[in-house]
């Protein structure tokens, strides 16, 4: 078993006595993590499944008598695919408020439905826990550092994905399957997304424009949709960890862009399965971008482990003077450039004078401290 990061995250929340509320897109462990975890949570314990008509009608019933009948004597329950059971924030209200000594995690990967069900029964009483695709670290305490800065070109073209990595030999099938089936399951089922082809066409045309400033009025005007039903997916995309945003970086500047927006991928391998491109990195013209987009995902995994409550950003200015990354917590202010191969390309002066803060640049030579949070 490869040891996951937020296993240590689900066990100090669980001494607090709240709901772990684990969530993140499919196919990414959140089952496997939970079920390694099992033995080193109070026992006796039980496993159930919403997936299951059984046990969704029996956990929708919000009798407190029942529920006692139902749990039994376990000191641990762990509900996956929660969001597939009617009332659930209700009933978790209940088991949190009547069994003091109940320790409760519940799965999901549709934040889109489960939030919206869970979010109000339960506040103040739960902590939510993401979980993404394996991370660099994860797989550097596993194996070795060397050997996985071995594989970095691999995992530029295929990845993170748990099935990718333990699956030598099949990643291309896989990604296939992945992105063909598994990642728009929950916003097909529940989003009333009437032309599924249109959010596929969108997720295209982001992965074509990775690293570039995304307007939403070119893409209506490209997908032939109005701009709100862009935001629309473009949120919905977000909701089910297959995408992230961040905005631009302003404060000081007059000609700064205020408003712009780029978007990237959790998991590299998804973006190219997208376009079909899983060329080696000698023979493609878009390393800059798939370098960047890995580095973005890499550090914002453990930002959301490590650190959370931390802004991500770009910077640019109107006359296209550019930063890639600009990082907030609280007062403290960092800036970064990515690239590739070295470059003497000159940083923003008017980035450094203005915000007195230099700018680091990340490569291949030296990426290890940025994505282990340590710079």
């Amino acid at each position: 078993m490869i040891k996951r990061i937020q296993e240590e995250n689900i066990l100090k929340y669980l001494k607090l006595k709240k709901i772990i509320y684990l969530v993140g897109a499919r196919q990414v462990g959140k089952t496997t993590l939970v079920k390694n975890l099992l033995p080193r949570l109070p026992q006796p314990s039980i496993y159930l499944t919403g997936d299951d008509s059984f046990i969704a009608s029996e956990l929708s019933k919000n009798n407190l008598a029942h529920l006692q009948q139902f749990i039994g004597d376990n000191k641990t329950i762990v509900i996956d695919e929660a969001h597939l059971i009617p009332n659930i924030g209700t009933t978790l209200k209940l088991l949190y408020d009547n069994f003091q000594d109940l320790n409760i995690i519940a799965l999901g990967s549709s934040a889109i439905e489960l939030t919206d069900k869970i979010s109000q029964p339960l506040t103040g009483r739960k902590v939510d826990i993401h979980l993404f695709p394996f991370a660099f670290r994860e797989l550097a305490s596993d194996h070795g550092l060397i050997q996985e800065k071995a594989l970095l070109e691999h995992r530029l073209i295929y990845g993170y994905y748990p099935e990718v990595v333990t699956k030598p030999g099949y990643e291309k099938e896989i990604l296939s399957l992945l992105s063909k089936e598994y990642l728009l399951k929950d916003i097909f089922k529940i989003s009333n997304v009437k032309k599924p082809y249109i959010l596929e066409n969108l997720l295209t045309a982001l992965a074509l424009q990775l690293g570039e400033q995304v307007s939403y009025n070119e893409l209506s005007r490209l997908l032939s949709i109005d701009k709100e039903t862009v935001m629309r997916y473009i949120y919905l995309l977000e909701q089910a960890y297959i995408i992230f945003k961040v905005p631009a970086f302003s404060r000081n500047l007059r000609k700064e862009i205020k408003k712009g927006k780029k978007i990237y991928f959790y998991d590299n391998g998804i973006r190219n399965a997208l376009i079909n491109n899983f060329n080696p990195i000698s023979k493609r013209n878009d390393i800059g971008a798939l370098w960047e987009n890995f580095l973005m995902a890499e550090r914002r995994k453990m930002l959301f482990y490590h650190k959370p409550g931390t802004q991500m950003f770009f910077w640019r200015t109107k006359s296209q003077a550019e930063v890639d990354y600009v990082e907030q917590y609280q007062t403290e202010l960092k800036a970064y450039e990515f690239k590739w191969s070295r470059s003497r390309k000159g940083k923003p002066r008017s980035f450094i004078e203005a915000y007195k803060v230099d700018i680091k640049t990340i490569t291949k030579d030296n990426f290890i401290d940025f994505i282990f949070l340590n710079n």
